[in-house]
């Protein structure tokens, strides 16, 4: 099978442009035609602790680039399968949102708008956080599509209803998902200790059709069992709070919670969930460079999301 390094430019990860994957850049959203649509929302202003986060889309771009290497796809022994084959994988990176300083409601605006043109051209929207406030109008771009089920991966539950007149910060985002009424339910994974959301927040979420489990939960249950919980056959928005994972491969958080997630647990999870409906949407959020020794943080987002976008066009039926 022929692949980049057979001609032309050997185009090694540090030389070039840096987008996600060194996939075309195209900031004319109006002109997407891809399966997958990258975007960047570089927003921090609804952290309550340490800001970074904006720093996450550059980050994770740079990242990425590690595994840009010309192959004709990436090939995986354990399952004998080349995803992301370079034949027929259409991704573009369609750039930033533009975020306006101190304001909140524009930038998050912008960030609706992007989303809502990667889905009118017919795409899978992938945005880069930012904080997990950015959430809030990635679903709220949903309004005009068929239901969706949303599945966090999280140390936190991120059900604040309001703190301080504050409705849209990075502790609120699922509590708005859950009043939509194109949101059928949400699956909470990876929620543990000390956590932002107090006890009545939790009891508000499962009366809104939450399932809550941590990660002590999910390894006794194991992944099979943890997918069944999810509702089969449906339309599945995925968010992913990179602090669900244990500091000890993902430090570059402004909340690290230690007990968390390895990047087995949740690729397995991501991969059974490929196959049990059809993702429709994801977000990856809170990583900040700042605090990232070594740059692991955004190394592990790059690789995920990878991952996770080839099983996902593997996986997809027409």
């Amino acid at each position: 099978m022929a692949h980049g390094y057979e001609g032309g430019r050997l185009d090694l990860p540090f030389v070039g442009i840096c987008t996600f994957g060194k996939y075309p850049l195209q900031l004319h959203w109006d002109r997407i035609e891809a399966d997958v649509a990258i975007l960047g929302a570089p927003f921090d202003l609804g952290t309550q602790w340490r800001s970074g986060a904006r720093s996450g889309p550059r980050a994770i771009r740079e990242a990425s680039t590690l595994f840009a290497f010309g192959h004709s796809g990436a090939y995986d022994h354990e399952d004998d399968i080349t995803y992301l084959p370079a034949g027929t994988t259409r991704i573009v990176d369609i750039g930033d949102a533009d975020m306006i300083h101190t304001d909140t409601e524009q930038s998050h605006a912008n960030i609706e708008l992007g989303v809502r043109k990667i889905l009118k051209a017919g795409a899978l929207p992938v945005v880069l956080g930012g904080d997990h406030s950015i959430n809030i109008p990635c679903i709220e771009a949903f309004s005009d599509e068929e239901p969706i089920h949303i599945v966090q991966f999280d140390a936190h539950l991120d059900f604040v209803d309001e703190r301080h007149g504050v409705r849209r910060g990075h502790g609120s985002p699922l509590r708005r998902a859950a009043e939509k009424p194109y949101v059928t339910g949400l699956t909470q994974l990876g929620i543990r200790n000390v956590s932002s959301t107090a006890r009545e927040g939790y009891e508000a979420a499962r009366a809104m059709g939450s399932d809550i489990l941590s990660v002590r939960q999910i390894r006794k249950l194991g992944p099979e069992a943890v997918l069944a919980r999810i509702p089969e056959g449906r339309r599945y928005y995925v968010t992913i709070d990179i602090d669900g994972f244990d500091p000890s491969i993902a430090p570059g958080t402004g909340t690290p919670s230690h007990g968390g997630f390895a990047y087995y647990e949740v690729l397995e999870l991501l991969d059974g969930l490929a196959q049990r409906g059809r993702v429709v949407g994801v977000d990856l959020v809170e990583v900040a460079r700042e605090y990232d020794p070594g740059g692991v943080t955004s190394i592990l987002a790059a690789q995920l999301l990878l991952n996770f976008i080839g099983r996902i066009l593997h996986h997809r039926t027409p």
